[in-house]
């Protein structure tokens, strides 16, 4: 990830925090296999954990996911194995997690009402925030295995509180109450677990940015801010309040620096 100053996020509660409410990741692996491509990919919700001591101290704590048996990303994965697969399989190199806002947008020329009219040097760009992880991946991969029964088991009902409440809001009261594993038969969650495999991925670096025209003149900002306000609906009003936003930051930041020389 290209991380300019101007940017980057370097608080690490501000990026865990991004993860918990962006919790779709694109797992990246890169395994030398006979049969499978070398980079695979896959979108996949993830539970965060932190440590219980502090999430700003190293290491930043881990995430957990499921993914089917049957994708050639595991396949690859355990291809080494043959039959012979320990309970918790690990992998030699790191492994890359990318995590992206919902919203993100195209910013036009048209916006930059300072620069434009004056000298016309503007160009588009693309507004977007994205975290990306790097960790160490263990694979729990039969589920009649104690341990990778145990995590398989606190996964998927980690992963389905953490949805149900957090992004669907199912919080009981007036709201309804939220789905649990435990409403559908054992049986068939028992059948459903013996076709996924645990994630577990602890986290060795955190990095992240948000790009929403901090590096522009105060005015074109302001002409960003009101062109998507303008647009209207939830991406063009959330696009301007992070814009709004992230430009007071960066000239706080600034006025501080200042201040500090």
């Amino acid at each position: 990830m290209f991380l300019p100053s101007v940017h980057a996020e370097t608080d690490i509660d501000t990026l865990l925090h991004f993860i918990h409410e962006n919790p779709l990741g694109l797992l990246i692996t890169g395994i030398n296999s006979s049969s499978h491509d070398f980079l695979q990919c896959t979108h996949v919700p993830f539970v965060l954990d932190l440590p219980e001591e502090s999430p700003l101290c190293a290491p930043q704590g881990r995430l957990r996911a499921h993914i089917a048996k049957q994708n050639p990303q595991v396949k690859a994965m355990v291809e080494g194995f043959d039959d012979k697969k320990p309970d918790v399989l690990s992998l030699e190199n790191d492994v890359l997690v990318v995590f992206n806002a919902k919203h993100d947008h195209y910013v036009t020329p048209k916006y930059y009402v300072e620069t434009k009219p004056d000298t016309g040097k503007v160009v588009p760009t693309w507004n977007y925030s994205a975290v990306q992880i790097y960790g160490k991946l263990f694979l729990y991969y039969d589920s009649k295995a104690p341990e990778a029964g145990a995590f398989l088991a606190k996964q998927i009902r980690d992963l389905s509180n953490h949805t149900e409440r957090s992004i669907m809001g199912y919080t009981g009261g007036e709201r309804p109450g939220p789905w649990v594993v435990e409403d559908a038969p054992e049986r068939y969650i028992e059948l459903m677990q013996r076709n996924i495999v645990g994630i577990e991925i602890r986290i060795e670096k955190v990095q992240g940015k948000f790009k929403m025209s901090q590096e522009m003149k105060p005015g074109d900002r302001e002409g960003v801010v009101a062109g998507f306000a303008g647009m209207g609906g939830e991406n063009g009003e959330a696009i301007s309040a992070l814009v709004k936003e992230r430009g007071a930051r960066h000239d706080a930041k600034k006025r501080g620096a200042l201040n500090d020389a």
